[in-house]
């Protein structure tokens, strides 16, 4: 029963945390615009920056950073004040990924925004940061090597975050020493976070094929 309540809760959080867009609402503040009707439609930190600028960018990235940091770590401290971890030591990290979860589903699927949201990469990224760390500056390092020899964010993006599972399976099993039935299934758990982010990135996968996607370029176009 207390697991049961942490996953419900964690699911809860998650979804309300992540349902606050930053971008959204920044864009929507400074320059008074809808950032889903503008440039690629997608309420997300690439799209605010190509069509709005250095501020809202800023703002967009801190903003979904800590939704996604706030969601586990809230998430995981009802887990661990219910004694819902793994015993002898409460471990609550499974949490961390139902949490994760839910943010992402949260950002694309707004409650607050008739849930039509961004692509859950940033928040995505941001939960594993306050799951494992580790794994969170592996990911942030594949991408920045990928965006380096593509210059494509949309593929970095998909790579980083197949990536994802594998990286929590090692960090866990190999480095930490723990069991591999409890790598094995944060590994599991991280498949969805990372299967919800790829599916988000389908219209770019197509783009990508017929080579009309668009390049990463530090000139932006206002719309």
């Amino acid at each position: 029963m207390k697991v049961l309540l942490a996953i419900v809760l964690s699911a809860v959080i998650g979804y309300l945390l992540g349902s606050i867009n930053f971008s959204i609402f920044f864009v929507k503040l400074i320059k008074g615009k809808d950032i889903r009707t503008m440039g690629s439609k997608n309420a997300g930190l690439t799209n605010t920056y190509r069509c709005c600028g250095v501020p809202c960018a800023v703002l967009t990235l801190i903003g979904d950073v800590c939704k996604g940091v706030l969601a586990v770590s809230v998430s995981k401290m009802f887990a661990e004040a219910l004694h819902a971890g793994f015993k002898p030591d409460n471990d609550v990290l499974y949490i961390g990924f139902i949490a994760g979860l839910f943010a992402i589903i949260g950002h694309v699927y707004p409650i607050y925004y008739h849930f039509k949201g961004g692509k859950g990469v940033l928040v995505g990224v941001a939960s594993l940061l306050a799951i494992e760390p580790r794994v969170f500056f592996a990911l942030i390092v594949i991408f920045a090597v990928m965006l380096a020899i593509s210059k494509y964010v949309s593929l970095s993006s998909i790579i980083a975050s197949a990536y994802a599972p594998l990286a929590v399976l090692l960090m866990s099993w190999i480095v930490d020493g723990c069991s591999f039935g409890r790598s094995f299934l944060y590994m599991i758990l991280c498949v969805p976070m990372t299967a919800m982010v790829i599916y988000m990135h389908r219209s770019n996968i197509e783009r990508l094929k017929e080579g009309t996607e668009s390049k990463f370029s530090f000139k932006r176009t206002e719309k």
